[in-house]
């Protein structure tokens, strides 16, 4: 199984990409070159086409979309050059006007310029973000122990790499842990949380004996974090499993969390937990979250997915019915069905408000400790 990290999805959106600074797409690259061939060749083949020749006014401006400086100015020396060529008559008096278009290839020259410098600042803040990705939540191995796993992520914020969702696999001396959580808000305000949240996690995955007990760790990091918090409000669910060393059950902890997803041979149903109080809240006499345990049998696969996917709504304002479409999902390989739901959400017209993340473990008693 692959982990995968989406922070976009394909068709249109892509084509939306190229205006946050990433590469525009081909045929806005073409364009300009594609335009001043076509008016060039109609204006040698017939005289009837001379009229087209404002159409080359277009040219520097759609260059400024797709190059640099440099071939910004070559394309508007080259409609200079085309318009005072005699025999294509695309400069006649009164259907050009060429000291307008000479100015418009200068400035396009210059608003080149200022677009690359605001690119190559881009790229350098992209690499950033990216660089705190990886030391937030690094890449997930393709299997963690016993248990293959895939993860997707999709920050709701757009152009952010890193948001409001975290998940985590790691192994331990009580076995395999899994984390998977929601914390406040979500954008890059939500990272700091994210990082505290993780770093308990991952410390208390080695000392604590019990997911209770990793799950009062975190709610008690929440707490000393929200005394320096300016409003003093910090709280986040999250979803805790723990796989003993022969992967054959499987214990549950859900603060507040939507519970795990069991595909097991083409059925999907929700796992009935004992639902606890978000991480943070500290409600006087609530009870600690409970541990479940369930049973596993081979070929067993565990959907976890945040509010982003289970919120989702169609037109009418209908949630997203997960389990369900899971079922009809469930022929997909464990590293490709966060894509899958991830597609199926776009397809039937769901609309996603918030960070999108899931995480795909496949427990195999029969498979060797990675």
């Amino acid at each position: 199984m692959r982990s995968v990290r989406e922070r976009s999805s394909r068709g249109s959106q892509e084509d939306r990409g190229w205006l946050r600074g990433a590469p525009p797409p081909w045929w806005i690259r073409l364009l300009p070159v594609l335009l001043l061939v076509v008016v060039t060749t109609a204006a040698t083949i017939t005289p009837h086409a001379s009229d087209l020749g404002f159409l080359l006014g277009a040219i520097p401006p759609l260059a400024v979309l797709s190059y640099g400086p440099l071939v910004t100015a070559l394309l508007g020396l080259l409609v200079v050059v085309v318009l005072n060529v005699p025999w294509d008559h695309l400069n006649r008096p009164g259907n050009t006007d060429l000291l307008t278009i000479s100015f418009v290839a200068l400035l396009s020259v210059f608003v080149s310029f200022v677009r690359s410098r605001r690119d190559a600042q881009l790229q350098v803040e992209r690499a950033i973000g990216e660089a705190v990705q990886r030391a937030v939540m690094p890449p997930l191995p393709e299997r963690v122990g016993r248990v293959g796993c895939a993860g997707f992520y999709r920050a709701a914020e757009n152009g952010t790499l890193v948001g409001g969702d975290f998940f985590d696999v790691r192994e331990g001396p009580s076995g395999v842990r899994a984390v998977m959580g929601d914390v406040r808000g979500h954008g890059l305000a939500a990272v700091a949380t994210v990082v505290s949240l993780l770093g308990a996690f991952r410390e208390a995955v080695l000392d604590q004996q019990d997911l209770e007990s990793v799950a009062a760790r975190l709610d008690r990091r929440l707490e000393v974090d929200a005394a320096g918090s300016p409003d003093g409000e910090l709280f986040a669910t999250a979803v805790l499993l723990e796989f003993p060393a022969d992967a054959r059950t499987m214990r549950v902890v859900a603060c507040g969390h939507p519970a795990p997803v069991l595909l097991r041979e083409g059925d999907a149903r929700e796992i009935t937990v004992t639902p606890g109080t978000p991480l943070g809240i500290g409600l006087v006499g609530a009870d600690p979250p409970k541990e479940v345990t369930v049973p596993l049998e081979p070929g067993d696969r565990l959907l976890l997915a945040s509010d982003g996917v289970w919120e989702a709504r169609d037109r009418s304002g209908v949630f997203y019915p997960l389990p369900d479409r899971l079922a009809a999902l469930a022929g997909a390989r464990g590293g490709e069905l966060p894509t899958a739901v991830w597609t199926d959400l776009a397809r039937l017209g769901y609309e996603v408000r918030d960070d999108v993340t899931m995480l795909v473990l496949a427990p195999d008693p029969g498979h060797p400790p990675a």
